[in-house]
């Protein structure tokens, strides 16, 4: 069975999507599942933390699969995870950003890379999650045009809310031209904060916007707790972290994580 597969997005950054992955990853592994996490942000912040060893500056990454350049394909520079049923697809140094810039000039299929180098691999997993970079470049169209589903990660704030309708214009657009099956599979409110007025106002707001375009926001919202940091940070489930705080934060996960993978919204 072909793997299911997942963009997290949001071009504002600082919004918690690699941490999502990286819980959403524990999540299926706990699950059961064969998973990829994808690392298609600059920053790297996933690969950082998903991987069971270091990865070096000039160790072969997802740059050198989307290149032209190069010669390795996904699978050449697929490397374990921190957990038996993960494994990564790293980013590191410099090198996605030239990708980046390299795609920028390309010509005809730039959009297309990142999907036909999964498509190589996609059999082998039952799970995709694809961190994108926090921008609407070329890696994140390639994200979003390799993907069946999306998962934006917000928070409850004013220029959260005013970033969306782009977002969700860029989403439209790669439906249109690149992946016609491409569907928001869901909203994720992060770093909630619900004693705020402020964060209780924005998520009103954010539920009339998702009511209004047919799209499903997921419930609870996932509060802002310093122990989610601290586990991932640590590379660690929240599963693992041996507090009754964190395992309840990381069932928030799994349950997010079933709603996205169900019928579309």
């Amino acid at each position: 069975m072909t793997a299911q597969i997942f963009a997290l997005c949001n071009q504002k950054g600082g919004v918690g999507k690699s941490t999502t992955a990286f819980q959403f990853a524990r999540a299926a592994v706990l699950a059961g599942r064969r998973v990829l996490a994808v690392d298609l942000d600059p920053q790297g912040n996933l690969t950082s933390n998903a991987t069971a060893e270091p990865v070096e500056d000039d160790q072969a990454g997802l740059a050198d699969a989307l290149s032209s350049r190069a010669t390795e394909s996904i699978r050449d520079v697929i490397v374990p995870g921190v957990w038996p049923g993960l494994d990564v697809v790293p980013t590191s140094g410099v090198t996605l950003g030239a990708v980046r810039d390299e795609l920028t000039i390309a010509g005809a299929g730039r959009e297309v890379r990142l999907r036909e180098a999964l498509a190589a691999v996609a059999d082998d997993y039952d799970l995709i999650l694809i961190d994108c970079a926090p921008s609407l470049d070329q890696l994140t169209i390639n994200g979003l045009t390799a993907a069946q589903g999306v998962v934006v990660v917000t928070h409850a704030k004013k220029w959260s809310l005013d970033g969306l309708s782009q977002l969700l214009d860029t989403i439209g657009s790669v439906k249109s031209y690149y992946n016609p099956a491409l569907r928001v599979a869901g909203i994720v409110v992060n770093q909630y904060e619900e004693r705020t007025v402020g964060a209780q106002q924005w998520l009103a707001d954010l539920e009339g916007v998702a009511e209004t375009r047919g799209l499903a926001l997921l419930t609870p919202p996932i509060p802002k707790r310093v122990v989610i940091s601290d586990a991932t940070e640590a590379s660690r489930g929240l599963d693992e972290w041996g507090s009754a705080e964190a395992t309840a934060l990381g069932v928030i996960y799994a349950d997010h994580l079933a709603s996205i993978e169900g019928e579309p919204s």
